[in-house]
């Protein structure tokens, strides 16, 4: 399991879906905030034959297709809500998916991580200078069995040893990591690239975009 924060702010109105990604909205929003094994949107190409992009649902933290029961994809899901980049190709969890491009975005308005700087826990919204909304790089999956059927995304990091801001977070003896955020003019091509040329979007987001603020407690 990836060390970083696992909750991030989801998008505050239905239309921000359409103006930021380009892709029909969603009727309601599902929840402020996503937590693994909550349910949560990504942005999948179409199952469909004509090519473009949907709107999804599914549970945050990912479902394996060989995990054995419903009960069993819950209690895995947690420690498969984010996913480090290097071992995509390779995690037993995640190496078929990434083989059959089954990639995603992620929106959301910010993430969330603790500042460790004090030697206390200080939670810190992480969201984009200008306010607009984030796309992540993750991966999807469908899972099924005895009439149950589960979609399910993880997020994908990357490693911020030597990024300016999120080398502060996180506790200091372990590796810094980050959300693999994307740049807007590649949701499409980190969708469609292939498969050997999908690994190019796997960057650090620039520290001069990103601006974190320490979570008031109400």
């Amino acid at each position: 399991m990836d060390r970083m924060s696992t909750q991030y702010e989801c998008l505050k109105s239905p239309d921000q879906y359409a103006e930021a990604f380009g892709i029909v909205p969603p009727d309601a929003l599902l929840g402020k905030e996503a937590w693994p094994r909550q349910p949560g949107f990504f942005i999948r190409k179409t199952l469909e034959a004509e090519a473009g992009l949907e709107l999804a649902e599914g549970q945050f933290g990912l479902v394996p297709t060989w995990v054995k029961s419903a009960s069993d994809a819950k209690l895995r899901s947690t420690k498969l809500a984010v996913t480090r980049y290097e071992t995509m190709s390779t995690a037993t969890a995640t190496r078929e998916i990434w083989l059959k491009g089954q990639r995603c975005i992620i929106p959301m308005q910010a993430f969330f991580e603790d500042d460790w700087r004090s030697r206390k826990a200080v939670p810190t919204r992480i969201a984009r200078v200008d306010g607009q909304p984030m796309g992540v790089a993750g991966l999807w999956e469908s899972w099924a069995k005895d009439g149950e059927e589960i979609t399910s995304f993880t997020l994908l990091t990357v490693n911020a040893n030597s990024h300016a801001l999120m080398n502060r977070y996180g506790q200091n003896s372990n590796e810094k990591r980050m959300p693999a955020i994307l740049n807007e003019g590649a949701y499409g091509a980190w969708l469609s690239a292939p498969i050997d040329k999908a690994r190019e979007f796997m960057r650090a987001y620039p520290a001069h975009l990103l601006l974190a603020n320490p979570v008031q407690k109400k």
